[in-house]
């Protein structure tokens, strides 16, 4: 079970955000500012940090920094009043991992936890599992019902990024930026061919298939 530390210095949303959290099934950590979570991360393990960024004594954004300079890379979900992109900036260079702003949706926070909580595992593990197939990212194997397979790194890399985000809908564009060198002389019907000898590899596979969406790109679908 995965412990979420809430820290919120306005009593009534720190209670809601863990009543929330708890009907979903996660063990919730509570703190009223940075300082008091400090002290519970001494005698606690968390797995992901909701954050509040105006607080008395220690913010949100000394508290993030904080822990990221002394090596901890907990997930942070950042949440503000403020919509300014200047304080969304400033939390992402600092070290959050995520950011919302107030007033806070419940189903679209406990989808982001669900997110960072799944990153943070593939990450820390350095593999992918989806049902019945795994991939190990120092090997760039493929353990699957077809056998084990030893990728290209482009079709391994482009395999895991649309795996590790089921359903989400990447265009040809953000796959050669973030694949491919960004000086590389390939253009995006690069894209294609490695998709097209993905699906070659796992037509049979029972657990994803890789899907074109018309006139925006591509999706990886988990199949339960």
């Amino acid at each position: 079970m995965f412990n979420i530390m809430v820290v919120e210095d306005d009593a009534n949303q720190r209670k809601l955000m863990a009543t929330v959290l708890g009907q979903y099934g996660y063990t919730v950590l509570t703190a009223c500012d940075g300082i008091e979570a400090l002290d519970l991360l001494d005698k606690k393990h968390v797995d992901l940090i909701i954050l509040d960024i105006m607080m008395p004594r220690m913010d949100g954004f000394e508290f993030t920094d904080t822990l990221r300079k002394s090596g901890c890379n907990i997930p942070i979900l950042m949440v503000s009043a403020k919509q300014s992109p200047l304080d969304k900036r400033k939390g992402f260079i600092i070290g959050t991992d995520d950011y919302m702003t107030k007033p806070v949706d419940e189903e679209e926070m406990v989808l982001r936890v669900g997110a960072l909580l799944r990153r943070s595992k593939i990450i820390n593990e350095h593999k992918l599992t989806v049902g019945s197939t795994t991939l190990y990212y120092d090997s760039l194997t493929v353990h699957s019902p077809e056998g084990e397979q030893e990728l290209p790194q482009k079709e391994f890399l482009l395999l895991f990024k649309l795996l590790s985000y089921p359903n989400k809908i990447f265009t040809r564009r953000q796959l050669m930026d973030e694949i491919w060198d960004m000086d590389s002389e390939s253009d995006e019907r690069t894209v294609d061919v490695h998709i097209s000898r993905l699906r070659d590899r796992y037509r049979s596979n029972p657990d994803f298939e890789i899907s074109t969406v018309r006139g925006l790109g591509y999706k990886a679908v988990h199949h339960k």
